[in-house]
């Protein structure tokens, strides 16, 4: 392992996130578009776009998942592998009309996004004010 592996991790496009306290949900669909808005309006829903040969995307994973303090029942949390599913990001940035950044984190609430940030500035987001 070479010491930029060492240091933002792995770039093998295969890897998931390890795993955290975050039950992730893999969106995989574009279906679950539909059930991310619907889902939303009983409880706000966040979608992390994630490129798994970056490592700043991976950096600011890391950092997310180890500042994450939300009950899993607060807050439904999409992981969403950007190079295995293109499509999905572009269509989150039509419907939810934000703009595609990488790494992202794009929350929606009653069916509408009510927050979003790229890179350093995903762990900046108070999470528990979109509750």
């Amino acid at each position: 392992m070479g010491i930029f592996n060492k240091i933002f991790g792995s770039s093998d496009a295969s890897e998931a996130p390890e795993p955290s306290k975050i039950q992730w949900k893999p969106l995989t669909d574009l279906s679950q578009l539909d059930t991310i808005v619907e889902e939303s309006k009983a409880k706000p829903v966040a979608i992390f776009k994630h490129s798994t040969r970056c490592g700043i995307s991976r950096m600011v994973i890391k950092q997310f998942e180890s500042q994450y303090d939300l009950e899993e029942n607060q807050m439904t949390m999409y992981y969403l592998d950007l190079l295995n599913y293109r499509p999905i990001s572009q269509e989150i940035a039509a419907r939810f009309q934000v703009w595609h950044e990488s790494p992202q984190l794009i929350l929606v609430k009653n069916g509408i996004t009510v927050g979003h940030a790229s890179h350093s500035q995903i762990n900046a987001i108070p999470l528990a004010q979109f509750v």
